[in-house]
C-alpha cells in the first residue's frame, strides 16, 4: 500500500499558485464594488436637478466636493496596482514548468508510441552515447534514457508502468504545501515565530476588539446605545412634551459629545461665538442646571440648531458645526419616534406605564420638518420657496387671496398667481414655478378590513384590522392645468366625512338581495301620489290586463302621467302573478337562478383579488426597494434628503396612537402600505384619523378620518353537528378493530 508523504516546496512553484489565487480573491471583488462609479454620470445628474435644486446648499456642496475630491483617484490607482501584481503572478506562474506530470518514456527517447523494440534499441544506443557521462554527457540524461529504455524493454518495468504510471512501481503519494521551505528552516524560527505571534497575538486581538466595542456602542441604526437610553429616559419622564423641550432632548444626544464621538469638536472660539450667539437668540434656557442639558456640548448643540432655524449667518467654524449637528438630526428624531412607539406599546400591553402623548410623536415629526427646511413652526412654509422673504408674506395673505399655505399657491390661476408675485422679476418667477411644480403632493386611499376572517368587514371585538392605505405620488406641476380642483390638504381632509361603506362579502347572507328588492318596492310604492276616487273607479271598470291611464292621458299632466303609468304596471304585475301562479313560480326559479350566478361569480372575483394581494404581501417581502426615492429641495441643509413620509392611525380625541408610524421610505410613484392594529375590546363607533406626514416639507401633511364601527364577537361553538358521533357507530367501531384484532390473531395461529 502506497503511503503519503508532507513536504514543502523547495522550488517555491506552488507558491505562486497559491499567492495567484490569494491575490486574484481579493482584487477581484474589490473591483466591483470600490471601483468609483461613472462620474459623468453623476455630473449628468446635478446637471439635470440645477434648474431646481440649484439654490440648495446640498447641491452646492456636492458639486464643489465632486469637483475637489481625489478619492476616486486614489481607489482607482490603488485597484490598478492590484491588478498589476494580479497579471504579474498570473504570468510567473503561466511559465512555470510542470512537475507533476504523466511519465512517457517513448517522449524521453523522442520516439512515437508503438514503435518496434529493434527501434527502440537503436535510438537508445545513439542516445546514450551523446549522453554517456565518461564522454561529457549530463547523468541525470543518462539516468532518464536508462529508465525509460528499461521501461519499454523489460517486462517487469513495463507492467509497472501501464499499471502505475511509473517503471519502479507504485511510489509515495506525496502532498505538497504552498509555502517555500525557507519558512520552516531553523535558521529562521525565531523570524517567522516573532511574526506569527504579532499577527495572532497582537494585530488580530486589537482589531477584533476595537470592533467589537465600536459595535457594542451603536444601535441597529448606527444610533450610540447611551442616546437611545437617554431618549427613553425623557420620553418617559415627560410623556407630553413641547417643542422647546424637545428641542433640549434632541441636542443632549451623545453624538454631540467629543468624548463618545470624535466627529464632535468643541473649539476654542466656542467660549467666544457661543455666548454672542446665545445674546442674538434671546431665552434658550440657558440657567437650566438639569444635566445634561447644561453640558457645554449640549448647549452648543442647541444653540447650532436653533440659529440653524431661524436662519442667522454664523462664521465659518460655526457653520461646519452647524452641518455637522444638522446631518445627525433626522436620524435622532427619528430614534426618538422610535423610542415613543416601543413605549407606547409597553403600555398597551403591560399597563401602569405612562404612554408618550400623541403631541410629542408629531412634535418629533414638526421638528424634523423644520430641520430639513430651515424654519421655525411658526414661520410661514411659504419661505421654503426661493425669493420669498418675510415682507413679501403680506401680498399673499391679503384678503384678495388668502394663500397661506403651497397647495394654495397652486390653487390659483395663473393670472392671479403672477398678479400676487409681481414683486418677483421674470426669472425669479419661472424659478419659483419650477421649484413649486417639483414638490410632490400625494393622493391617499384607505380600505379598512378584518384579513383571515370570513366577514373581512365586519370589525368585531378585539380582532385585527387591517388599514390598506394607497399612496401615489404626483408633482404639483400636474396641478396648474387642474385650478379648480382642491389640493389635499390637512384641513380640507379633516374636514371630510367618509361616507362610503364597505360592501358586504356575498358568502354572508344569501336572502339579502331579495329582502332589499322587496324593501325597495315597497318604499317606492309608498311615495306614489294618492289616487282620486274617480281615477280608482276607472281602474275597476278596465279589464284586468288593460292600461290604467287609457283615458286620462291627455287632461293629466306629464308628472301625473309617469306616476299613473307605474301604478297601472305595477298592478298589472300583482294582477297577473295572483291570476297566474305557476309563471310566479318561473320567475322565482330564474331569479334565484341567476342570485346563484352573481354569487359564483362575485366569489370568484374575491377569491382573485385575495391570492393577488397574496402574491403582492410575498413580493414586497422578497424584494428589497431603494430608499432613493426623490431629492429634497432644501436651502438650508447641507446634505441630499430623499423625501419620506410617515404614516399611521391615530386618535385625536384621545392623543393617543392606534398604528405605529410607519417610515414610508419608497415611495417614487405608487406605495402600498398595510396598517394594523387590535380593534377596541368595546363594541360601539369609534372614529380615528389616518394621518400622513413629510419628513421634509411643511405644510403638506394630510389626515383622512376612519370611521370604526365595533361589534360584538362571535361567540365560539361547544357543539357542533360534525363533533356528535353516535353511540352505535362508536360500538360499530369497536366491534370492527375487535374482530379485526380475533381474525389476525388466527391468522397467527394457522400460519404456526
Amino acid at each position: 500500500m502506497a503511503g503519503q508523504q508532507f513536504q514543502y516546496d523547495d522550488s517555491g512553484n506552488t507558491f505562486f499558485y497559491f499567492l495567484t489565487s490569494f491575490v486574484g480573491l481579493i482584487v477581484i471583488p474589490a473591483t466591483y464594488y470600490l471601483w468609483p462609479r461613472d462620474q459623468n454620470a453623476e455630473q449628468l445628474r446635478l446637471k439635470s436637478l440645477r434648474r431646481v435644486h440649484g439654490r440648495c446648499l446640498w447641491y452646492r456642496l456636492r458639486h464643489m466636493k465632486s469637483q475637489q475630491s481625489i478619492v476616486p483617484t486614489l481607489k482607482k490607482a490603488a485597484l490598478l496596482f492590484g491588478w498589476a501584481i494580479f497579471l504579474f503572478l498570473a504570468y510567473k506562474v503561466s511559465k512555470l514548468d510542470r512537475e507533476y506530470q504523466e511519465y512517457n518514456p517513448y517522449e524521453v527517447l523522442h520516439l512515437e508510441a508503438g514503435v518496434s523494440i529493434a527501434e527502440i534499441k537503436k535510438q537508445y544506443r545513439v542516445l546514450s552515447l551523446k549522453h554517456h557521462p565518461d564522454k561529457g554527457g549530463d547523468e541525470a540524461m543518462f539516468m532518464k534514457l536508462a529508465k525509460a529504455y528499461s521501461a519499454l524493454t523489460n517486462e517487469e518495468a513495463r507492467d509497472n508502468w501501464e499499471k502505475y504510471g511509473n517503471p519502479d512501481g507504485p511510489r509515495v503519494t506525496s502532498f505538497g504545501i504552498a509555502l517555500p521551505a525557507w519558512i520552516v528552516d531553523q535558521k529562521n524560527s525565531m523570524l517567522v515565530l516573532l511574526v506569527y505571534g504579532l499577527a495572532f497575538m497582537v494585530i488580530l486581538p486589537v482589531v477584533v476588539g476595537t470592533w467589537w466595542y465600536r459595535s457594542i456602542r451603536y444601535s441597529g441604526d448606527q444610533i450610540l446605545i447611551n442616546t437611545t437610553q437617554l431618549f427613553m429616559h425623557f420620553m418617559y419622564k415627560t410623556p407630553t412634551m413641547n417643542m422647546k423641550r424637545l428641542v433640549m432632548v434632541l441636542t443632549a444626544a451623545f453624538e454631540f459629545d467629543p468624548r463618545s464621538n470624535k466627529e464632535a469638536i468643541i473649539r476654542p472660539t466656542d467660549n467666544i461665538e457661543v455666548p454672542q450667539l446665545i445674546r442674538e437668540l434671546g431665552n434658550i434656557n440657558v440657567k437650566k442646571k438639569e444635566p445634561p442639558f447644561c453640558y457645554p456640548y449640549s448647549l452648543k448643540a442647541r444653540v447650532l440648531l436653533l440659529t440653524h432655524l431661524a436662519r442667522m449667518d454664523v462664521s465659518e467654524n460655526i457653520e461646519e458645526d452647524q452641518r455637522f449637528v444638522m446631518k445627525k438630526c433626522p436620524a435622532l428624531l427619528q430614534e426618538i419616534i422610535n423610542v415613543g412607539c416601543q413605549l407606547t406599546m409597553m403600555a398597551t400591553s403591560r399597563g401602569g406605564l405612562r404612554a408618550p402623548r400623541l403631541t410629542s410623536i408629531e412634535n418629533c415629526m414638526k421638528l424634523s420638518q423644520m430641520v430639513v427646511q430651515g424654519l421655525q413652526e411658526a414661520k410661514s412654509p411659504l419661505l421654503q420657496l426661493p425669493h420669498f422673504e418675510e415682507e413679501h408674506l403680506r401680498y399673499c395673505i391679503s384678503k384678495k387671496y388668502k394663500v397661506r399655505t403651497l397647495p394654495d399657491l397652486v390653487s390659483l390661476k395663473d393670472s392671479d398667481r403672477r398678479n400676487m408675485l409681481r414683486f418677483l422679476g421674470e426669472e425669479k418667477y419661472d424659478e419659483v414655478m419650477a421649484v413649486l411644480g417639483s414638490i410632490p403632493y400625494i393622493n391617499m386611499e384607505t380600505k379598512l378590513q378584518v384579513l383571515d376572517d370570513e366577514d373581512s368587514n365586519n370589525v368585531t371585538a378585539g380582532s385585527i384590522v387591517t388599514v390598506t392605505v394607497t399612496l401615489r405620488r404626483k408633482r404639483m406641476s400636474e396641478m396648474f392645468e387642474k385650478e379648480d380642483a382642491p389640493l389635499p390638504t390637512e384641513e380640507t381632509n379633516a374636514e371630510e366625512q367618509g361616507d362610503s361603506k364597505n360592501k358586504t362579502k356575498v358568502w354572508q347572507n344569501k336572502n339579502k338581495g331579495a329582502k332589499k328588492a322587496a324593501k325597495s318596492k315597497k318604499k317606492k310604492l309608498t311615495k306614489k301620489k294618492p289616487v282620486t276616487q274617480q281615477q280608482a273607479k276607472g281602474d275597476k271598470a278596465k279589464h284586468p290586463n288593460g292600461n290604467v291611464a287609457g283615458n286620462d292621458v291627455a287632461s293629466a299632466s306629464k308628472v301625473e302621467e309617469d306616476d299613473l303609468s307605474d301604478k297601472g304596471s305595477e298592478s298589472d304585475e300583482a294582477e297577473g302573478n295572483k291570476d297566474s301562479p305557476s309563471e310566479r313560480d318561473e320567475e322565482s326559479d330564474k331569479q334565484s337562478d341567476t342570485e346563484v350566478d352573481e354569487i359564483a361569480g362575485d366569489d370568484e372575483e374575491e377569491w382573485e383579488a385575495l391570492q393577488q394581494s397574496i402574491q403582492r404581501r410575498e413580493r414586497a417581502l422578497l424584494e428589497t426597494k431603494s430608499k432613493v426615492t426623490h431629492p429634497v429641495y432644501s436651502l438650508y441643509f447641507p446634505e441630499e434628503k430623499q423625501e419620506w413620509w410617515w404614516l399611521y392611525i391615530a386618535d385625536r380625541k384621545e392623543q393617543t396612537l392606534v398604528s405605529m408610524p410607519n417610515h414610508v421610505c419608497t415611495l417614487k410613484d405608487t406605495e402600498e402600505v398595510e396598517l394594523k392594529f387590535p380593534a377596541p375590546s368595546k363594541t360601539g363607533n369609534y372614529q380615528y384619523s389616518v394621518i400622513l406626514r413629510s419628513d421634509s416639507f411643511m405644510g403638506l401633511d394630510q389626515i383622512k378620518p376612519l370611521k370604526l364601527e365595533v361589534h360584538e364577537a362571535k361567540a365560539m361553538m361547544d357543539n357542533h353537528p360534525q363533533w356528535d358521533i353516535p353511540e352505535t357507530e362508536e360500538e360499530e367501531d369497536d366491534q370492527e378493530d375487535s374482530d379485526g384484532i380475533e381474525e389476525s390473531e388466527e391468522d397467527e395461529e394457522d400460519n404456526d
